[in-house]
C-alpha cells in the first residue's frame, strides 16, 4: 500500500489512495480524480462567490455606528496612521453631515468592512476630500458636476486575510452610488504608494500629490475617477459591481444615514431613482427615512 501527494495547478490536491499491485489500476484511479477536479476559479468568480455571503447594511443606529467607529480605529491603528486613544474609536464631524452614507459590509452576519460615502452636489457641503482638496473640487462643482467622496475604507484584519476579494466587495457601494445619484466624478483619497493600484484598476487620474488629511498621520493624495466617461469600462473590469435598482434604492433611496439629517428630511412626491437628481437638489427635496434591514448583495 502506498500514499501519494500530487500538485495540481495553483493548489495542492492531496490524493490518498491505494495503489494496487498493477500500476494500471492506480493510474486509472488518479485519472478519475483528476477528471473531477475543477479548474481554478477566476478572480471575478471568487468575488461573485463571496457576494453570495455578503449583506450591505446602512449603519444608522447608534450601536451600528459605534461598531464602525471601532473598526475604523483598529484598522488605522494597525496601519500606524493614527495614535492610540482611550475611546478606541475613530470619529469625526463628517459622520454628522446631510450628505453622509455609512455602509457596513457583513459576511455571514459578521461585520467585515465598512465604507463611508459623501455625496457632494454644491460647494457648501462638507467631506474629508472637500476639507483637504477644495481647490480641486469646487471648480468641478461650479461646472455642474456631481461628486461622490468615498472615505474611511476599513476592514477587519482577520477577515481581510481570509477573503482577499474583500476590498472589491467593500468598494462596490461606491459604484452603486454613482449609478443611483448620476455621479460624474469619484474622488480617490489615498496614500502615494496606493496610487498605481487605483490608476490601474479604476482608471483614476492623479490630481494632487499627498498632503495632510483629517485625523491621519500619513499624507494623502487625490485622484479623480471620471465616472461619466469611464462607467462602461469600469463595469467591464468589475462586472460584480453590477446592481439592481431595488438594491440601490435600499442603500440610498431613504436619504443619508446621519440621524440628525434624517430627522430634517421631508417626504418627496416621487420614489424614482435619481436620474432627476439635479432637479431634486435644486428644489431642496429629500426622501423620507425609515430604519433599513440588512440587504443581501442581490443584483
Amino acid at each position: 500500500m502506498s500514499y501519494y501527494s500530487y500538485e495540481l495547478g495553483a493548489g495542492i490536491l492531496l490524493c490518498t489512495f491505494i495503489v494496487s499491485r498493477t500500476c494500471a489500476t492506480g493510474f486509472k484511479m488518479f485519472a478519475d480524480i483528476q477528471s473531477r477536479v475543477k479548474s481554478p476559479q477566476t478572480f471575478t468568480e471568487r468575488v461573485e462567490h463571496l457576494l453570495e455571503h455578503v449583506q450591505y447594511r446602512r449603519m444608522e443606529r447608534e450601536g451600528e455606528l459605534e461598531a464602525v467607529l471601532r473598526l475604523r480605529y483598529n484598522a488605522y491603528l494597525k496601519e500606524g496612521a493614527i495614535t492610540p486613544n482611550d475611546s478606541q474609536k475613530l470619529e469625526d464631524a463628517f459622520d454628522e453631515g446631510d450628505n453622509v452614507y455609512n455602509i457596513g459590509i457583513f459576511i455571514d452576519g459578521e461585520l467585515a468592512s465598512a465604507l463611508r460615502l459623501h455625496t457632494i452636489f454644491h460647494a457648501e457641503q462638507e467631506s474629508p476630500a472637500m476639507e483637504s482638496f477644495s481647490e480641486f473640487l469646487i471648480p468641478e462643482l461650479k461646472a455642474g458636476r456631481l461628486i461622490v467622496d468615498p472615505n474611511r475604507f476599513v476592514a477587519n484584519y482577520a477577515l481581510a486575510r481570509l477573503y482577499p476579494e474583500l476590498p472589491y466587495v467593500t468598494l462596490r457601494p461606491t459604484h452603486l452610488a454613482c449609478v443611483h445619484f448620476g455621479i460624474d466624478l469619484v474622488t480617490m483619497t489615498v496614500r502615494g504608494e496606493h496610487h498605481a493600484f487605483y490608476r490601474r484598476g479604476f482608471f483614476a487620474n492623479p490630481v494632487c500629490p499627498p498632503r495632510p488629511y483629517p485625523l491621519l498621520s500619513k499624507p494623502i493624495g487625490l485622484l479623480f475617477v471620471d465616472f461619466s466617461k469611464d462607467a462602461e469600462r469600469i463595469l467591464r473590469r468589475h462586472p460584480y459591481w453590477d446592481s439592481s435598482e431595488a438594491e440601490r434604492q435600499s442603500l440610498f433611496g431613504r436619504g443619508p444615514t446621519c440621524v440628525c439629517s434624517r430627522e430634517r428630511s421631508t417626504t418627496t412626491a416621487s420614489g424614482e431613482p435619481l436620474e432627476g437628481v439635479r432637479t431634486l437638489i435644486s428644489e431642496g427635496l429629500r426622501t423620507s427615512v425609515t430604519l433599513s434591514p440588512p440587504i443581501a448583495a442581490a443584483r
